[in-house]
C-alpha cells in the first residue's frame, strides 16, 4: 500500500489497538497476536504505523494482552522507523474504552488519533484529522457509506445513532476502527473498568459532539478470518514482484507456484513439496514433499 505523505498534522500522537484475542483469525492468532500476523511478509501492525506516520504522527502507544513478548520481540528497541512506540500491558483484557483510559498518561493534553490494529487501509486519514480539528468535536470517526457492517447514522456531519442504541433507523454507514478524540472524552470513562468506547460515543452524540468524516476514497480491509486473510494477499501482490521473497530458500525440486503463493524472506521449501495458493510465514519451514493447497504455513 502506498500513502500521500502529509507532514502538516497538529495530531502527533496515535493509539494502535493491540490487544484482542483475534478469534475469528485462529489458529494464526494462537502464534501471535492478530496485528503481529505477517501480511505479505511484515506485521499487520507495520501497516497502520507507516499510515499514520504518513500524516506527521511520531508517537505510538500500543497495548498489550496476549502474547505480549511477541511485541517485544518484534519492536526490540521499541521503535519503529524512528518513532517511539509505549506499551500498555492490559493483564485483563479492558476493551476499546477502558484501553484508552488506561493509557491516559500517554494522552496527556493533546488529541489523539485511534486505530484499530487488525485492518489494512489507506484512506486519508489526513481529511479526518482537518476534519476533527475545524469542528469543534470531542470524536470523529472515520466512515465508508458502504460495507457488510452498516450500524451507523448521520445528521449531516454529525453521528446520531450507533448499533440502534438511539432507537434511529438501521444504520447507513460502516465505522472503519479509525477515529480522531480530545482529552476530555477521557471524563466519560470509567477508570480501571473493563468498557467499551460506545457508551462514551452514546453521550457525545446527546451532546452533539460527535462527529464524521466518510471517507470512501482508497481500500479498507478487515481482516477477519482466514478467507479474508488470502484474499488480502492477492489484493496486494498486484504490481509486486516479491509475492516469492527473493531470501526464501526454495529447493530446485520443489514446484511453487509462483502466481498464487507468497513465500516469506528466510523461509524453506523442501525438496520436492508442491505448493499452489499457499502463504509461507518468514522463516517457516514447508517439509520435503509436501502437497499444499490453501494452506498457511507459520512455523
Amino acid at each position: 500500500m502506498f500513502y500521500l505523505i502529509i507532514l502538516s498534522s497538529v495530531i502527533n500522537k496515535a493509539f494502535i489497538l493491540g490487544a484482542g484475542l483475534g478469534t475469528r483469525l485462529q489458529p494464526l492468532t494462537k502464534v501471535l497476536p492478530k496485528p503481529l500476523v505477517p501480511i505479505f511478509h511484515e506485521p499487520m501492525a507495520n501497516y497502520a504505523l507507516r499510515h499514520c506516520q504518513s500524516v506527521g504522527i511520531t508517537n505510538f502507544a500500543i497495548n498489550t494482552h496476549h502474547i505480549p513478548e511477541a511485541w517485544q520481540q518484534t519492536y526490540p528497541n521499541g521503535e519503529f522507523n524512528g518513532s517511539p512506540l509505549s506499551f500498555f500491558h492490559e493483564e485483563v483484557l479492558l476493551e476499546t474504552g477502558g484501553g484508552i483510559r488506561n493509557i491516559a498518561s500517554f494522552i496527556g493534553e493533546d488529541p489523539l488519533l485511534v486505530y484499530n490494529g487488525d485492518i489494512l487501509t489507506n484512506i486519508d486519514i489526513s481529511e479526518l484529522i482537518t476534519r476533527h480539528q475545524a469542528s469543534g468535536n470531542i470524536a470523529t470517526l472515520a466512515l465508508r457509506s458502504s460495507g457488510t457492517i452498516c450500524n451507523v447514522n448521520l445528521s449531516g456531519d454529525k453521528i446520531s445513532d450507533m448499533r440502534n442504541i438511539l432507537g434511529n433507523t438501521p444504520g447507513t454507514h460502516q465505522f472503519t476502527g479509525i477515529y480522531c478524540i480530545e482529552p476530555e472524552i477521557l471524563n466519560l470513562i470509567p477508570d480501571g473498568e473493563v468498557v467499551s468506547i460506545v457508551p462514551a460515543f452514546i453521550h457525545l452524540i446527546q451532546q452533539g459532539k460527535l462527529g464524521a468524516a466518510v471517507l470512501d476514497h482508497g481500500d479498507w480491509f478487515d481482516i477477519g478470518n482466514i478467507p479474508a486473510y488470502h484474499a488480502i494477499h492477492q489484493h496486494l501482490r498486484t504490481g509486486r514482484d516479491d509475492a516469492i521473497h527473493p531470501d526464501a530458500q526454495i529447493h530446485p525440486d520443489a514446484r511453487v507456484e509462483s502466481d498464487s503463493c507468497i513465500i516469506g524472506p528466510q523461509a524453506t521449501i523442501g525438496a520436492g513439496a508442491q505448493l499452489q495458493n499457499t502463504i509461507v510465514w518468514p522463516k517457516a519451514t514447508v517439509e520435503a514433499k509436501s502437497t499444499l493447497d490453501h494452506a498457511i504455513i507459520t512455523r
